[in-house]
């Protein structure tokens, strides 16, 4: 018990240091991404290139802050419970839903980009990652199903 009390206060603080690192990655990515956008349209680059690396870059600003998020809550010591698998319960279908959007978003986008340049036989990468977020999403569900929903261990 003691033990356990004494570590709180280092795992607040690296959870605090970690999700503070997180935060600031985020927001410089976001400000990237609009420096980029913004310097291809003074440039002439065509309009729908331009914004497709913008979702791109938008959507990996996301998953970071949502990475950052999920750090601050669950691992802060303000949490009531302290049970591996009830914050995994929480904290996973948030991040994983998070990365699925942007795998399938990106996936999707390679799609679009690889018809309009008539590039067919590069599509089974893009194929490759709707394939690898649905096996994602699957490996959630299960785990989901098969964990315990309490500390007890009942299912």
């Amino acid at each position: 018990m003691i033990n356990m009390l004494a570590t709180i206060p280092l795992r607040a603080l690296f959870a605090r240091l970690f999700s503070l690192v997180f935060f600031v990655l985020a927001f410089t990515l976001v400000g990237a991404t609009v420096m980029d956008v913004v310097g291809q349209f003074q440039a002439g680059q065509p309009l729908m290139q331009a914004l497709i690396k913008g979702v791109n870059g938008s959507i990996i600003a996301l998953a970071v802050y949502e990475l950052a998020m999920v750090i601050r809550s669950e691992y802060s010591g303000r949490s009531e419970s302290h049970d591996v698998i009830t914050m995994m319960r929480r904290t996973l279908p948030r991040f994983i839903g998070t990365v699925c959007v942007a795998m399938s978003l990106e996936g999707l986008i390679m799609i679009i980009k690889y018809s309009q340049l008539e590039l067919a036989g590069n599509l089974y990468y893009p194929v490759a990652i709707i394939v690898s977020t649905a096996l994602l999403l699957a490996a959630l569900g299960a785990f989901l199903k098969m964990a315990p929903k309490d500390q007890t261990g009942s299912y």
